[in-house]
């Protein structure tokens, strides 16, 4: 038997809403691998990409957001205009750590997402998964 609080799974379904791409400021983690998809789907240079789209911190490179804390690829009206070659961060969401330790942390995500909670029930296996993947 399971473990986690979760392990008859979660439900959810990307809106597109963009609620987790804009709004508070915050880092967006991205690979060398990253970038270079991000390079291609923006059919860019990787030098460019890496220079005007990343900063580097201590943690690692991150993407930039706009002065209201908007990750550069989110549109409103329209989502993520890289969605194809969303970063691994942006993919497993809301499936992190922080949003899986207790019931109520994972209530909080509800309030503030609307796909949270709603459409295809995931299951624990597919959950851990994508827990796994924001670690690598």
């Amino acid at each position: 038997m399971s473990e986690n609080w979760f392990s008859t799974g979660l439900k959810f379904e990307c809106t597109r809403c963009g609620a987790c791409c804009s709004g508070k400021p915050g880092f967006v983690w991205v690979n060398d691998e990253e970038i270079e998809g991000l390079a291609r789907v923006l059919q860019l240079p990787l030098v460019e990409v890496r220079a005007m789209h990343t900063f580097d911190t201590p943690r690692g490179r991150s993407i930039r957001e706009r002065d209201n804390g908007d990750c550069i690829y989110y549109k409103h009206g329209e989502g993520c205009t890289v969605y194809e070659a969303r970063p691994r961060q942006c993919r497993s969401w809301p499936f992190w750590e922080s949003n899986l330790t207790t019931p109520k942390a994972w209530d909080a995500t509800v309030a503030a997402c609307p796909g949270a909670g709603t459409g295809s029930l995931i299951s624990e296996d597919e959950i851990l998964a994508r827990v796994r993947l924001i670690r690598l």
